[in-house]
């Protein structure tokens, strides 16, 4: 009976966390869009402040004036690689762009809480950002809250190296830091848009990730694959 009790107890606090970890998404969510609404009003004479105030970036990750961050989350997960070749008789690791795999978390009283999923997947709802004709596939970030999903891609041009920058890119050796854009959204299935507004994705304070040392250096390593696994902040924008 005791034991019953104790089941129950600890299934109520773990229901009671996820409530409020959804109350704390949403009401993060909804005071995005009011003040996005209030910056529509023909007397609004000031760009509302981020939100979420992350830390302070180079000029390349950082998005353009009128973008602030609405949603942050630690992404925990593995950076793919595949051996290809590099020369007549030689061979090094690439990025394999098929397989960025993470989930994102917030702390809600000591415990992590999954709000997103992170993948690669084919565009199904480009905006005009987005090339053509369409790759194959972009990263993908999806709500764990309605199911509401974006797309986003960088260049060199929006990356800058793990420890060049103290402030927000720490931890040299790791996978480089990055401003994506937004390329394409697509509402959950029952309506939802939590994600749907993001026009930028920052991945920040990248740790790991980066290609093994080993394992691939001769025509016969060709076609091995690995999983590096990594830790990231993102940080979610989308215009005032």
């Amino acid at each position: 009976m005791s034991h019953n009790l104790i089941s129950q107890s600890r299934n109520d606090a773990r229901i009671r966390g996820l409530f409020a970890a959804a109350l704390l998404f949403g009401f993060s969510l909804g005071t995005a869009s009011a003040q996005g609404r209030d910056s529509d009003k023909k007397d609004e004479k000031e760009i509302p402040s981020s939100l979420l105030p992350g830390p302070a970036t180079p000029a390349a990750i950082t998005p353009p004036v009128g973008n602030s961050a609405f949603l942050a989350g630690h992404g925990v997960g593995t950076q793919g690689y595949v051996c290809l070749p590099s020369g007549p008789a030689a061979a090094s690791w690439t990025v394999n762009p098929a397989r960025p795999e993470a989930t994102l978390f917030i702390n809600l009283f000591g415990e992590a809480f999954q709000i997103i999923t992170h993948f690669f997947s084919p565009v199904q709802n480009p905006n005009k950002f987005a090339p053509n004709p369409l790759a194959v596939g972009n990263a993908t970030w999806q709500s764990s809250f309605d199911s509401s999903k974006v797309w986003a891609q960088t260049d060199k041009e929006h990356t800058i190296a793990a420890g060049s920058d103290i402030v927000s890119c720490p931890h040299s050796g790791s996978i480089a830091c990055l401003l994506l854009q937004v390329i394409g959204s697509e509402q959950g299935p029952a309506g939802g848009k939590a994600l749907t507004k993001t026009t930028f994705i920052q991945r920040l304070n990248s740790n790991g990730g980066s290609a093994p040392a080993t394992g691939c250096a001769v025509p016969g390593d060709v076609g091995k694959q690995a999983l590096v696994s990594y830790s990231a902040d993102y940080f979610f924008f989308r215009a005032d």
